[in-house]
């Protein structure tokens, strides 16, 4: 018999997120500790795109997860940048789970609340990892709901927030993130221009840029750490006097992200330092006279991890809404 099949509604899903922060964290790190010892699958993900909509695009992210997990399945992520001047959020998303061991799909999850959970569980995981301390200043580039997300999780991993310069050039964007700093966190937060932000101590690029937009002049200090989550908005030739961490070596050299830019401008990978996962094992070391660099492609062995963990507690509580009858034949003849 084919495993039942459930829906996990959105509602649902910010709801089991919430308060679960910490818990997300140790996900993503056992995800990235897995994919590194070569228990997942990831292959590349799928761009649908349209050509009177550069700036949109649907991607699909299909993978394995082993360990405790032990899961399929893929996410499915719409980034429709056009929704934020009516009002919508840019992002939607659905997680397909399937049963590895016959093939059959048991769940559907609304996953854009995931997808932004995941992404910022690997940042805060990454500040926690690379900072070497605890930051004066942050900076957030960017003022939407990832960058939201984030700052969520730097609290989460115990990342102050005391004094936090947000910019984006959507000015509104920016004040409503520097408001919901005050008012979640006390924070010292206000607007600032991109050069103050970029200032920081802990930098956050969460934009939805397509080319670079911070040019080689701007030089990063050491001891700085730019969690570069959007992945293209630095020139590439800041990448060769900065570690760089990367999530996975191969899906970030490539779509044109700044690790991307920096090997074509190069020709060859001698700038990368390692995974994130490998600096968690102490299997290399950053140079503490350089600024850091961290570059998440974002895996969809996370989406796996965040979402098989979510399914778990949901089925566990009665969450779940199950669909009777979902396959249509269930016996082979």
């Amino acid at each position: 018999m084919p495993p039942s099949f459930c829906v996990l509604p959105g509602r649902e899903v910010v709801d089991l997120l919430t308060g679960r922060e910490t818990e997300v964290i140790d996900r993503v790190r056992d995800a990235y500790l897995l994919h590194q010892a070569g228990d997942s699958v990831n292959p590349d993900s799928y761009f649908l795109r349209f050509p009177d909509k550069p700036d949109a695009r649907i991607i699909a992210l299909p993978s394995y997860l082993g360990g405790d997990s032990d899961v399929a399945g893929i996410k499915w992520i719409a980034s429709f940048p056009g929704n934020v001047s009516s009002g919508l959020p840019r992002a939607s998303a659905v997680l397909v789970l399937n049963d590895y061991s016959t093939g059959y799909p048991f769940a559907v999850i609304e996953a854009a609340g995931i997808s932004a959970a995941r992404t910022a569980a690997s940042a805060a995981l990454a500040a926690r990892t690379l900072g070497g301390g605890r930051p004066d200043r942050v900076g957030v580039v960017g003022g939407g709901v990832i960058a939201r997300t984030i700052v969520r999780y730097l609290h989460a991993a115990g990342i102050p927030l005391s004094t936090v310069h947000c910019h984006d050039i959507d000015e509104h964007s920016a004040h409503n993130l520097v408001d919901h700093l005050k008012a979640t966190y006390g924070a010292e937060a206000r607007a600032a221009t991109l050069d103050e932000a970029l200032d920081s101590d802990v930098v956050v690029l969460a934009t939805t840029a397509l080319n670079p937009y911070i040019p080689a002049a701007h030089r990063l200090r050491p001891g700085q750490l730019v969690l570069n989550v959007s992945l293209r908005d630095l020139a590439p030739e800041t990448l060769l006097s900065a570690n760089n961490v990367l999530d996975d070596v191969e899906h970030c050299l490539k779509a044109g992200t700044s690790p991307h830019l920096a090997e074509q401008l190069t020709g060859n990978r001698d700038f990368i330092t390692g995974t994130l996962a490998q600096v968690i094992q102490d299997e290399v070391r950053l140079d503490p006279s350089r600024p850091t660099v961290f570059s998440p492609f974002g895996l969809g062995v996370l989406d796996l991890a965040v979402g098989h963990h979510l399914y778990s507690v949901a089925r566990d509580t009665g969450r779940l809404i199950e669909v009777p009858g979902f396959f249509g034949e269930t016996q082979r003849w």
